[in-house]
């Protein structure tokens, strides 16, 4: 049986899912702990700018790490559509948490690397916290039986909590051809952490810079960024950049979700003004929030049925057609910005209450702005989206 972490009220393209009937009730108790303990330590995140270790490790034990690791390995090697509602569930409660937990997914990358390689990775166990800067590109240097590179990269979400970092960096090609982007791993304790993150929102992400200097990498260490991976199991055929697009968007779904439920709960609270009108008896504010309402369960719902429709290719034997990965693009991309305006809407009917920087929907607000920043779902992909459904050719490194 594999771990489903869903909302109460949760529906997915197939109809309603019951949780207790999709999960371990220890690993759904771990679960409920670590949603308990992001809901009491959130503002300490922020104040540190990232999650500490004990809440990672808590992590762990619900079973959030080897969602993507490979069952060979004793991971759970989860559908996407199983493991993304994690990822929203704990968004709801904080979104720097809930974007950590979304680099549960990440083990796909490293699943392009030989599966001797991977062996060491697991050998301590399948909960392992993989995280990775890889941009901007370094160029690297052949030594022997390797490659020697040094440099800075920035926006490495979740390096203080990572057993393994990753790099990019960029080779020639064969017969002189175009440099490769590749990506080199090795444990994290061989990276030097350069505390840079200081934003508006998602403060506690902690997606810092990384740094090495004159750094070896034997080839078994390194392989292409989202090439195709070494482990024969349906998820590592799953198409790996829309993968990961998704997982940032669920954060913002679960943000969204977060904003709805804090408005309605506002909507019949005290007056501040004499003779004024509770939220809940104004016009606008009941007609907006129910077009909210609607809009976020539209996106929410064209995100999750495209993930399952991707999932049953690849049971059946089937790649995941070019028409479908690029849906899994649109609809990661509508989610995160349908999301955010979703919460923009909550935000501007909840009256004065919400300009407080404590207030709850004031955090909200700021993490689903830097969401849809995330260049997997920026407003380019909804241009590269268009021009596969006008069928012109996919546009280079899309989908």
């Amino acid at each position: 049986m594999q771990p489903m972490y869903l909302s109460d009220n949760v529906t997915t393209a197939a109809g309603p899912i019951t949780p207790a009937a999709t999960r371990e009730d220890s690993t759904e108790a771990e679960f409920r702990a670590l949603l308990d303990m992001v809901q009491a330590r959130r503002d300490e995140f922020d104040r540190l700018r990232h999650v500490p270790r004990d809440v990672i490790a808590q992590m762990k034990r619900a079973g959030i790490f080897r969602a993507s690791t490979p069952a060979r390995f004793g991971g759970d090697a989860l559908a996407p559509h199983l493991f993304l509602p994690m990822v929203e569930r704990i968004a709801q409660v904080d979104g720097s948490a809930g974007w950590v937990a979304a680099f549960g997914s990440a083990n796909t990358y490293i699943a392009a690397l030989p599966p001797e390689t991977q062996a060491v990775i697991y050998a301590e166990g399948p909960d392992q916290v993989y995280a990775g800067g890889l941009y901007p590109l370094h160029p690297a240097t052949r030594a022997n039986g390797g490659w020697t590179v040094s440099g800075h990269w920035r926006f490495a979400s979740g390096c203080m909590g990572a057993d393994w970092i990753g790099v990019g960096m960029s080779i020639p090609g064969a017969d002189g051809a175009a440099t490769v982007a590749q990506m080199a791993v090795c444990p994290a304790d061989q990276v030097e952490i350069v505390e840079s993150w200081n934003v508006m929102g998602m403060q506690g992400t902690g997606s810092h810079d990384v740094k090495v200097v004159d750094k070896f990498f034997a080839d078994d260490w390194i392989c292409g960024r989202g090439a195709a991976s070494t482990i024969d199991e349906p998820l590592y055929h799953y198409p790996a950049l829309a993968y990961q697009a998704q997982v940032h968007a669920a954060v913002n779904i679960g943000l969204a979700r977060a904003a709805l439920d804090l408005t309605t709960q506002m909507s019949g609270g005290a007056k501040i003004m004499p003779n004024a009108a509770r939220l809940a008896d104004r016009a606008y504010f009941r007609t907006h929030l129910a077009q909210a309402e609607a809009q976020f369960r539209s996106a929410r719902l064209f995100f999750y049925d495209s993930a399952e429709r991707a999932w049953d290719f690849l049971l059946a034997g089937d790649p995941v057609p070019l028409d479908l990965t690029n849906q899994l693009r649109l609809s990661a991309t509508h989610a995160a910005h349908a999301s955010a305006k979703v919460v923009q809407d909550c935000y501007r009917i909840a009256g004065m209450a919400a300009a407080q920087r404590s207030h709850r929907l004031q955090h909200i607000l700021r993490d689903a702005m830097v969401v849809t920043q995330h260049a997997a779902l920026s407003e380019a992909t909804l241009e590269q989206a268009g021009a596969v459904l006008a069928g012109l050719p996919a546009p280079a490194g899309y989908p």
